[in-house]
């Protein structure tokens, strides 16, 4: 498949659809599939067109994470496996980085760096019935850096059980641990990923950028030094047009007019 089939992409009225799109292989994340993912995200940077992406899947898993066919080709070639786990480590960050909101649309399984993937987006929303798990400990193959998201998204201790027993946990459980945001039936899925989506596209879009890198930023700091970082971005944010236009709106009780700058 080419990069374009293994990634459909979609825009309408601000956001941006990506949709896993190998559901004969489970949507894993093999090393074309990582790079197809990479070079959409690349494109979506600075695409004005684009102030939220919903990322999805097709077929009734969400992704089962790395391809272990393709993984076991490699044995006894690290500089290959090692490759494969930093263009991995790559996408992640890449949505993390991402100046626009990212939200996963979740429909089905997500296991190993597919649950990675979720916990790395900015929002998730589930099925009912989706369900997610970090098994690579049943295959003698830690979970390691689909850890690294985990970990920073759900309290260790529930981070620790699902790497050290592998088990599945439901939709639900998944909620109540914080690595979803909302569960809703099936049938609801979409109305509630994209009336979220369409809430956020109608903020502005700089206002977004500046919100989500200070996020992350601060979350790696200590306390003061978290503090004396956000009260500089909010007098840079308080310079900004969108800023001014917001304040002024609100005072006038009028909506505001975004400029996106």
């Amino acid at each position: 498949m080419t990069a374009e089939e293994m990634i459909t992409v979609a825009t309408e009225n601000g956001i941006t659809t990506l949709t896993l799109n190998q559901p004969e292989n489970r949507n894993s994340l093999s090393m074309s599939m990582l790079r197809a993912l990479s070079e959409r995200l690349e494109t979506l940077e600075d695409d004005p067109d684009t102030r939220v992406v919903v990322l999805a899947a097709s077929g009734r898993v969400f992704c089962a994470g790395h391809d272990l066919k393709e993984i076991r080709e490699q044995f006894g070639d690290q500089d290959q496996q090692k490759d494969l786990f930093d263009q991995c480590s790559k996408v992640m960050q890449q949505v993390v980085n991402l100046p626009k909101p990212v939200i996963a649309r979740v429909a089905g399984v997500a296991t190993a760096a597919g649950c990675q993937l979720v916990a790395s987006c900015d929002l998730a929303v589930a099925a009912d019935t989706a369900r997610f798990a970090t098994p690579g400990v049943n295959i003698g193959l830690f979970c390691s850096t689909p850890m690294v998201a985990l970990s920073r998204n759900v309290h260790r201790k529930h981070a620790m059980e699902m790497l050290l027993t592998g088990e599945m946990i439901s939709a639900l459980r998944a909620e109540q641990i914080g690595l979803v945001n909302k569960v809703v039936d099936e049938q609801v899925l979409d109305d509630m990923v994209y009336n979220m989506a369409g809430v956020i596209a109608g903020k502005s879009t700089h206002t977004l950028k500046i919100g989500k890198e200070a996020f992350y930023r601060q979350l790696e700091l200590g306390l003061a030094d978290a503090y004396d970082y956000t009260s500089q971005v909010m007098t840079d944010n308080l310079a900004a047009g969108d800023a001014q236009e917001g304040i002024c709106a609100f005072l006038d009780k009028r909506t505001p007019e975004w400029k996106d700058s």
